[in-house]
């Protein structure tokens, strides 16, 4: 196949909400035509750019035993495959070694790679191995473990799950805080009795606003070819949420996480794109790695207005093309907010900590926003419209007496969780 049929190879993004509409917008910027494999009615398909996937029916994307079989019966000569799952991402490191390698391509690793970053207590083992600053972690197979935990030396402690994906999609949080040795058996206890592995972890002091990201892209070769760096500011839920208010920062703020980061990667013979969370430890200021998503992220679409395009750069190292290297003196003090998780954000901040208003409103005036965007409305339309209309349900149902126990609380709708 030639280079120029190679450049009109379509990708298949395999995703939803937020992400899937990220990756989506980041293959529009570079003209590459785009497919989405997600759920019916998704926030994704909102989009105006949005297709299905073709075929007799479109595929929602799972990376279940059927999968191979819708890929078998797409009407497409080659396409370019690129995950905003972690399930997606494991899946699709053994597609090459497929018979359906060379007609649909990725930008991958190894399994074993995928599996070392994906899986929170073997990302443990590496990060000791190697000594990069990371908080305490416990793998918990069996309540002696812990026993054996130095709890009482530990700051606050809390429990979180081995597979993160897993965890979020069935009981839609990330961790659980625990404030007594007997507490934490009682959580584990409770969470490895509906099937789930588990750690405990030290919670890194600090405040929402010693988050940083180091996002980007290592190709075929060995090369980073994309590294973008961002802050996050506020967070929603406190503590376990998500990021609703981010900038971007220069590389060299954060060069001890950078250097790790990379020299991290290069030992496990990491491909593809990648996000990584650390924090800064109040005690010694020292960045604490956190996690590693082996996957296209929640703000890839920032990192590609702001000049770091790693979704191109996944399409063109999948087939075989040469990939640019990004910029490093990319736009810094640039925003990214997630507006309605950012409001939520604000209004639960103390008022002594919170920062005045005038500078608030001055952030969201000059920032990207998450999802909504001029020239593709409606997917933020479309949020909006489903929180106020759950929001005027919730309130409601709270005010107009039914059959049910009125001494029962009517619970408040939960939102939508983004990949990240």
């Amino acid at each position: 196949m030639g280079k120029q049929e190679q450049r009109r190879a379509p990708a298949i993004v395999m995703g939803r909400g937020p992400t899937a509409l990220g990756i989506l917008r980041c293959l529009q910027i570079v003209g590459v035509p785009a497919y989405v494999a997600c759920p019916a009615g998704d926030q994704v398909t909102r989009s105006r750019w949005y297709r299905p996937t073709p075929g007799a029916a479109p595929w929602d994307g799972a990376p279940d035993p059927q999968a191979l079989d819708r890929l078998r019966e797409m009407p497409l000569q080659q396409a370019v495959l690129i995950a905003g799952a972690d399930d997606a991402a494991l899946w699709l490191a053994d597609l090459p070694q497929s018979e359906l390698g060379q007609r649909f391509c990725t930008s991958t690793c190894s399994r074993q790679a995928q599996e070392i970053l994906q899986d929170k207590s073997r990302f443990a083992t590496l990060l000791d191995e190697t000594g990069v600053p990371h908080p305490p972690t416990f793998l918990i197979e069996r309540a002696a473990d812990i026993e054996a935990m130095p709890f009482e030396r530990l700051d606050r402690v809390f429990i979180k799950p081995v597979n993160s994906q897993k965890f979020s999609d069935v009981l839609g949080i990330k961790g659980v805080w625990v404030s007594s040795r007997e507490e934490l058996l009682e959580t584990w206890q409770r969470l490895h009795g509906l099937g789930f592995r588990l750690m405990a972890q030290e919670y890194v002091p600090g405040s929402a606003a010693d988050h940083y990201f180091v996002d980007g892209f290592r190709d075929a070769h060995g090369r980073f070819t994309g590294l973008f760096a961002r802050r996050r500011f506020r967070i929603h839920p406190a503590d376990f949420g998500n990021s609703s208010y981010c900038e971007s920062i220069p590389l060299a703020e954060v060069e001890p996480a950078v250097s790790n980061l990379t020299a991290l990667l290069t030992r496990v013979g990491y491909r593809g794109i990648f996000s990584a969370e650390f924090k800064r430890d109040a005690r010694d200021g020292q960045f604490r790695i956190l996690e590693v998503n082996t996957r296209a992220w929640t703000y890839v679409e920032f990192a590609a207005r702001c000049g770091v395009n790693v979704v191109e750069m996944a399409w063109r190292d999948a087939l075989g093309l040469p990939v640019d290297v990004a910029s490093t003196s990319y736009p810094v003090g640039e925003g990214c907010v997630s507006l309605q998780r950012d409001i939520n954000a604000v209004r639960a901040q103390p008022r002594a900590t919170r920062a005045p208003w005038s500078k608030i409103l001055q952030q969201w005036r000059r920032a990207h926003y998450h999802t909504f965007r001029l020239d593709d409305p409606l997917p933020g339309l479309s949020s909006a419209w489903h929180l106020a209309t759950a929001h005027a349900w919730w309130h409601r149902a709270r005010a107009e007496p039914d059959d049910r126990d009125s001494n029962k609380a009517v619970p408040a709708p939960k939102p939508d969780l983004p990949g990240r």
